[in-house]
């Protein structure tokens, strides 16, 4: 049987569910997608142009980081260093801190200039066996600058062997000019920036903040129902510092997850359950602000929710480039298992980005987005801090 690539001699972790691990696998491509992947006794004959003999490394899929603010200029590394000194985030927003400090940077930045900026950190990403992203809007605040967002951030998928996925977050936060006019802004996200992205196909989704510093429930649900008018699926940032109902009104809009999840409720548990909504859980931004209540992960496990992570990485709240170390993190604060975490990275992050027949397991008719790893067993992917242990990444069969 012909066919362009095949790696032999591999151990695999096809993350499809219920499967064990194989001690003998192969892995075939043919035309940038999987034709083949199990126990090589199992392999047709195959006649490839490529072999590569995997010396008995590890291939799970390439991992997949569902959620993050990749695109924006400027840094906050100040403001941390205030916070440690003592300053609240109200003294340092009054100061001119906070969202604000990263709009004003990123609305002064040129597109080349994102992408330039955005480069380092995604390819941090691509050494640790990413091979999908998302990518979030939210800094612009403002039709033209969220537009820039949106191109530099496809831009990265040109530059580099990666698949992208855009979200428009323009309900991220109120911008100076609307200062005491929510609604209003509310009103031009809805009205003008929507259909304005929407129609230069920019988005593959559409977010927002449900929070007391963000959004109302009755805010975003204006949001969620211009983004279903126009096609796109949802998703939103919800109970991260409060319970405001956020998670349950996503799931009546079929939301495709729901992030962060911190005060989440048994009643928004059993509506993203009813849903299928994903709880996209981010250890970083529990870590970095120093949070103490956790996410119910007894309460999504009993429920069948599918969990995934992801770095959130952003300047204000998770300056983090690992998808790794997010792993370890879900692992130590939230206790997630090995086996959570390797799913919370490839099949359930893919469901997270409604691309779960695209990738996130080993299965034929997926593209051929691979990780070939230099491990002894899987679990060194959590339990390790700091370690670089991808071999190779392959990304459409390349």
């Amino acid at each position: 049987m012909h066919c362009d690539t095949v790696w032999r001699n591999a151990r695999l972790l096809t993350m499809i569910s219920g499967a064990e691990p194989i001690a003998d696998g192969l892995v075939a491509a043919q035309g940038g997608r999987i034709v083949f992947a199990g126990a090589a006794a199992d392999a047709p004959p195959f006649e490839p142009v490529e072999a590569t003999d995997c010396q008995g490394r590890w291939i799970t899929p390439a991992l997949i980081d569902a959620h993050t603010h990749l695109v924006h200029a400027g840094n906050r590394a100040r403001e941390f260093e205030l916070r440690l000194e003592g300053a609240s985030y109200a003294e340092i927003a009054r100061g001119g801190g906070g969202i604000v400090a990263t709009m004003r940077a990123t609305r002064a930045a040129s597109e080349d200039e994102l992408v330039a900026s955005a480069l380092p950190r995604l390819d941090a990403l691509l050494a640790e066996g990413v091979g999908t992203i998302e990518i979030k809007s939210g800094y612009g605040l403002e039709l033209e600058a969220e537009l820039k967002m949106l191109r530099a951030a496809r831009r990265l998928g040109e530059l580099r062997p990666i698949r992208v996925v855009t979200t428009f977050l323009g309900a991220h936060a109120l911008p100076p000019e609307f200062s005491g006019d929510a609604d209003g802004y509310i009103d031009a996200v809805c009205e003008r920036m929507l259909p304005a992205i929407a129609a230069e196909g920019l988005a593959n989704a559409v977010d927002g903040f449900c929070e007391g510093i963000g959004f109302s429930p009755a805010q975003i649900e204006r949001v969620l129902a211009a983004a279903k008018a126009l096609g796109l699926p949802v998703k939103l940032h919800a109970e991260q510092l409060s319970n405001l109902g956020g998670a349950a009104l996503a799931a009546r809009y079929g939301a495709l997850s729901a992030d962060h999840l911190e005060h989440l409720d048994a009643a928004g548990v059993a509506a993203m359950a009813k849903a299928g909504t994903v709880a996209m859980l981010l250890p970083g931004a529990y870590y970095f602000c120093r949070e103490t209540q956790l996410p119910p992960v007894d309460l999504l496990r009993s429920a069948g929710v599918p969990i995934a992570l992801a770095t959130d990485c952003n300047p204000g709240t998770s300056p983090l480039t690992s998808l790794l170390l997010a792993m370890n993190m879900a692992a130590t604060c939230f206790r997630l298992t090995v086996a959570e975490c390797l799913a919370g990275v490839t099949l359930n992050a893919a469901r997270a980005l409604g691309l779960q027949d695209e990738c996130g397991s080993l299965t034929p008719g997926k593209s051929c987005d691979l990780a070939i790893w230099d491990i002894e067993e899987p679990a060194e992917l959590v339990y390790r801090m700091g370690a670089r242990p991808l071999y190779a990444r392959v990304w459409r069969g390349k």
